[in-house]
């Protein structure tokens, strides 16, 4: 359809005061490639011009053509009219589905008053190769740290109809064809443990592919798959050499296929990547370029014939999570010279990624690039808390002016120390090299943006930034600790920012890998270590801590609870119970005593093992939760019996973690502690006839150590729940307006552009971690009031509850949900509240208006139980609360 076909159908639409199907996804993509699942999800948003609109049936076609997708018939599945208000993970039922099959669908549905929508604009998804590879695993004998460079050249003698590329290369790989780089993903493929599964992405190359002669090139790089030292490591350790497996399927016009398949046939060479570590950097020799390596008529005659290689073990697996890319650009806001010779660059921005540069000089000469967080007092580049030695290197070939990345490797860095050449000019033919430029190239996944936040107080913006960018920087093909150091997927933040990363990014597919990466790090004992993939075995609670290895269990309940998305317990049911099992296994009447406990909370000493918690304290309410969880998880899949035994376990658990820390004459929690009191608070420990004196005595330590938080990585995020929930979010706002140590704004007034990893950004520790991040889940929630109820699944039942607190004078937030769009705005007037909310078709919602009296609220210019929309109204605690259906509204309250 075309743009004017499909804009006059929408204005067609709008005024019939129509609702619509908008936005077919499979499996949470649009337009997907490499579908390994044999029965797809389906997704859509409902749109509507009315208010209080939803669904009531839907109908699905899926077609193997687009003609026949046009002339309404799903030959592949018709599903009829299904009267149903699902619009979210509808699996595909029809026939059985082959390799490479491209399938072609679309959607109409009925609304609530029973009239009929037109089609959605269609949508496809191409299958994977569903396990049928017929290719093999190819290698090459090179030297040590050296990289490999394959080659194959092929003829199209018929006119094609589409191309298709699957490809793993291990640790990461460039796919070229006919001398142009295919796509644009970035350290392809995702890190995994490749004996248990290396995963495959899928391209569409028929733009690439040519009449006549053609060449398929690929370049390989370390990764997470070889990590085997030379300079700065976190852990030394290899899966094998390097290897790749392609496959690349060309369909032509008169329905016959070409495959080209990596073999023996292959030819490879060492490439002018010359060192190649994840951690320590890239080394790159633009002398051993091969030009026109990658073309057909490459002579490669003095090329090696590559070797059939053992495969890695693990099975391939299509790449379903986002893929990293070059996400946004940074260029340089100043340039010294500390040193004579010796350059920094100021990028103005610390984020995860890799410098460019555009280079002239003579062959032979090299450019060294050190990127760094911080600079010495001396202004040098300082990796002292980030890792190193890292750093990249450049030998020029010596014709014009040469443009370079690194490839596979990243690093977290704001500064770029240039040494080896000069920024001048009139040195163009001199013996050093002259930098005509350099930019950073932020990489992270290119998962969708779908959180807005923004509010009359400049420094809570500039907290909402610093968290963002630390999300994005961590943000990988696992979620990382920090982008230098250890790029380890440290799990325990999987579920504590869970909800804060999910506010701001559309995540479900990287948390499908996230849970997977944990069940194949899942122990015959049920123990989940703390980071997945475990690449290296650490000891003690660095490797089990129930704060950690319970992200097992929690996140795949908050993807539910936000996107409605059940698939990942049922998956990994078995294993979530056998962690928890494990856990019982380990404690003592009920309580559980090994871990980390609350790290890096604000104690008398470093940064570092808990101090003012006790790790069991800790270590048995997460136990709580994993079992509170599991109950919920089994009765939602139909596992009665499982259901009412964990109930009755998690209300054991209780029953011992109060006889052991509430002390029934000071209404505190073992040592008093934020985390101590937060924790059962948040956690729905605490007897209902406690909870009051227990909620004081959390303010009253919050005010003694100077509206300061002292929790740490684990206790913070629910000391911030526990008050929010009790309506004290005016500590929370006292805590965060802040700009003296800790506290986030003293990060913001000293230079900090990202999260850090301590309150005190200063010396010694990373400046890009999200792990104290938390702050984002009250503003979303809380302060924006973008809720939904507790028991919901994927915002079918929302809440609208902004908490107004302090001198804030307005808040605006949207959520672009797995139903569409969600939004608040409020803002105080000489005293009037105004609320504007938006709720999406085929949702509900309940508003809290903070004023007392229902008289005193209108909603669109009348009363407000006038208001079309609005189904019912009551008042409570207070508080004016409305039933609404979807639709846009506009709501004004008299404060008194």
């Amino acid at each position: 359809m075309s743009l004017f076909s499909a804009t006059h159908t929408l204005l067609v639409l709008l005024a019939a005061g129509a609702t619509w199907p908008d936005r077919p996804r499979c499996e949470y993509r649009v337009n997907p490639l490499g579908i390994d699942a044999p029965q797809p999800r389906l997704s859509w948003i409902l749109e509507s011009d009315q208010r209080g609109q939803g669904q009531t049936a839907y109908r699905i076609l899926v077609a193997n053509t687009t003609e026949k997708l046009q002339a309404d018939d799903g030959d592949l599945w018709d599903s009829g009219k299904v009267s149903s208000g699902q619009s979210l993970h509808v699996p595909y039922a029809g026939k059985p589905l082959e390799p490479l099959q491209r399938c072609l669908w679309k959607v109409r549905v009925w609304d609530r008053d029973g009239a009929e929508s037109e089609w959605s604009e269609p949508a496809s998804w191409t299958t994977g190769l569903l396990g049928s590879w017929e290719a093999r695993w190819i290698g090459a004998d090179v030297p040590r740290q050296t990289m490999p460079l394959f080659r194959r050249e092929f003829d199209v003698s018929r006119p094609v109809k589409r191309a298709l590329a699957s490809i793993c290369g291990l640790g990461h790989y460039e796919l070229r064809l006919n001398g142009r780089k295919v796509g644009d993903h970035e350290l392809d493929p995702g890190w995994t443990d490749y004996r248990k599964t290396c995963l495959y992405a899928a391209y569409d190359v028929t733009a690439n592919v040519r009449p006549g002669p053609n060449a398929v090139g690929v370049m390989l790089g370390n990764g997470m798959y070889s990590v085997i030292g030379g300079r700065y490591v976190k852990f030394l350790g290899t899966f094998g050499p390097p290897k790749v497996i392609l496959r690349l399927d060309i369909e032509h016009e008169d329905g016959t296929w070409t495959r080209i398949a990596t073999d023996d046939t292959w030819r490879t060479t060492p490439g002018p990547i010359t060192f190649s570590c994840t951690y320590g950097g890239e080394d790159y020799d633009a002398r051993r370029e091969r030009s026109g390596w990658d073309r057909p008529g490459f002579d490669d005659s003095a090329w090696q014939a590559a070797g059939n290689v053992e495969p890695p073990g693990g099975q391939l697996r299509a790449q379903s999570a986002p893929p990293i890319k070059v996400m946004q650009v940074f260029r340089p806001v100043r340039i010294t010279e500390p040193r004579p010779g010796v350059y920094i660059f100021d990028l103005g921005q610390n984020f995860s990624g890799r410098p460019r540069i555009a280079v002239t000089g003579p062959a032979g000469a090299s450019v060294k690039l050190t990127p760094a967080e911080l600079l010495t007092e001396q202004g040098l580049a300082d990796q002292g808390a980030s890792g190193g030695p890292s750093f990249f290197t450049y030998t020029l070939r010596g014709t014009g002016v040469e443009v370079w990345h690194p490839r596979f490797t990243y690093y977290g860095f704001r500064y770029v120390q240039v040494e080896g050449a000069t920024l001048d000019p009139a040195e163009a033919f001199g013996p050093r090299p002259v930098v005509l430029g350099l930019e950073g190239q932020f990489l992270h996944s290119s998962v969708e943006t779908v959180g807005r936040f923004d509010c009359s107080n400049p420094m809570f913006n500039r907290i909402h930034d610093l968290i963002t960018f630390a999300i994005r920087s961590n943000m990988q093909s696992v979620l990382t600790d920090c982008p230098h150091r250890e790029k380890l997927g440290w799990l325990e933040q999987s579920h504590l920012m869970g909800p804060a990363v999910m506010f701001n990014y559309n995540v479900p597919a990287l948390y499908d890998k996230i849970m997977d990466d944990m069940a194949e790090a899942q122990l015959p004992s049920g123990l989940v270590p703390d980071i997945a993939p475990e690449y290296t075995v650490f000891e003690g609670g660095f490797r089990d801590s129930p704060e950690w290895g319970s992200a097992f269990v929690i996140a795949p309940w908050q993807v539910y609870h936000q996107y409605g998305d059940s698939s990942l317990m049922e998956d990994h049911y078995d294993g979530m119970k056998k962690y928890a099992a494990y856990l019982g296994s380990r404690a003592a009447e009920g309580i559980v005593s090994h871990g980390l406990g609350d790290w890096c909370d604000v104690g008398p000493q470093p940064y570092g093992p808990s101090q003012l918690t006790p790790i069991p304290l800790t270590a048995t309410a997460i136990y709580y939760h994993d079992l509170a969880i599991l109950a919920r998880a089994a009765a939602l899949l139909g596992k009665d019996r499982d259901a009412l035994e964990l109930a009755a376990q998690a209300n054991d658990v209780r029953n011992a973690f109060n006889r052991t820390f509430f002390k029934t004459d000071t209404n505190q929690y073992a040592t008093g502690s934020q985390a101590s009191n937060a924790m059962p608070l948040a956690l729905g420990l605490v007897e209902p006839d406690r909870t009051g004196a227990v909620i004081e005595n959390l303010v009253a330590d919050v005010r003694a150590h100077g509206n300061h938080q002292t929790a740490g990585d684990v206790g913070h995020r629910f000391l911030l729940l526990a008050l929010a929930r009790a309506g004290r979010s005016d500590v929370i706002f006292d805590m965060t307006r802040r700009t003296d140590s800790p506290s986030y704004g003293f990060q913001v007034e000293h230079g900090a552009t990202t999260l850090t990893e301590a309150w005190d950004p200063r010396r010694g520790y990373s400046q890009n971690h999200f792990m104290l991040g938390h702050v984002e889940e009250w503003f979303y929630r809380y302060l924006a009031g973008i809720d939904s109820e507790p028991d919901a699944a994927g915002f079918d039942r929302i809440v609208i509850r902004p908490q107004v607190v302090g001198d804030l004078k307005w808040v605006s937030a949207a959520y672009d949900s797995i139903r569409g769009r969600i939004a608040c705005e409020w803002r105080i007037e000489n005293g009037v509240l105004k609320l504007n909310v938006t709720i999406p078709a085929n949702a509900s919602a309940t508003v809290y208006v903070p004023t007392g009296a229902v008289a005193d609220v209108t909603e669109g210019g009348v009363p407000v139980e006038q208001a079309d929309g609005v189904k019912a109204v009551r008042v409570k605690g207070g508080t004016v609360l409305c039933e609404i259906g979807s639709g846009d509204y506009r709501f004004v309250a008299v404060r008194r």
